[in-house]
């Protein structure tokens, strides 16, 4: 059975910001995948996710990461999610998140995210949160104190099962 992509909101950072947060997901989709075109004027930045304004250590993570010179790994177990393994350094940093079966009430919900930055570096994460609440927000910010610049831009799609 085919799915489809549905734009269910797009933000583009107007100035230098902390965070975004999409409110209100409607829960009629099958998944949720965010997708982001991130420019952080080349700071220290660690992108990252948080659920439902759940702040807790209620999210876990495992990742790879690599250059095509060197590879890194780890597991860890956060108040965020941590979109990637290691900070940004590059000025341009793209990476799309899969939040699977967002709205079940009945499970903990589990997302897979990737990216690739300017400098060459790629990755991928499993990511963990133990909740089995609906996800009816996300909000992207930083685990430290830096902004996303100006033209940042942030989609959220629905899959629809068709």
């Amino acid at each position: 059975m085919p799915k489809t992509y549905e734009p269910i909101a797009t933000y583009t950072v107007p100035s230098a910001q902390a965070s975004y947060t999409f409110t209100s997901i409607p829960s009629t989709y099958t998944d949720l995948i965010l997708v982001a075109d991130m420019s952080t004027g080349g700071s220290a930045n660690y992108p990252s996710v948080r659920l439902n304004g759940d702040t807790a250590s209620n999210y876990s993570r495992t990742y790879i990461n690599g250059d095509g010179s060197s590879a890194s790994s780890s597991r860890n177990t956060e108040s965020y999610m941590t979109v990637f393994g290691n900070q940004i350094t590059a000025s341009r940093v793209n990476f799309i998140m899969h939040f699977m079966n967002y709205s079940n009430t009945t499970t903990n919900k589990t997302a897979l995210s990737r990216k690739n930055d300017a400098s060459g570096v790629m990755g991928a994460t499993v990511h963990l949160w133990r909740s089995t609440a609906a996800i009816n927000s996300i909000l992207i910010g930083s685990q430290t104190s830096d902004t996303f610049s100006i033209g940042t831009t942030f989609t959220l799609y629905g899959i629809k099962a068709a």
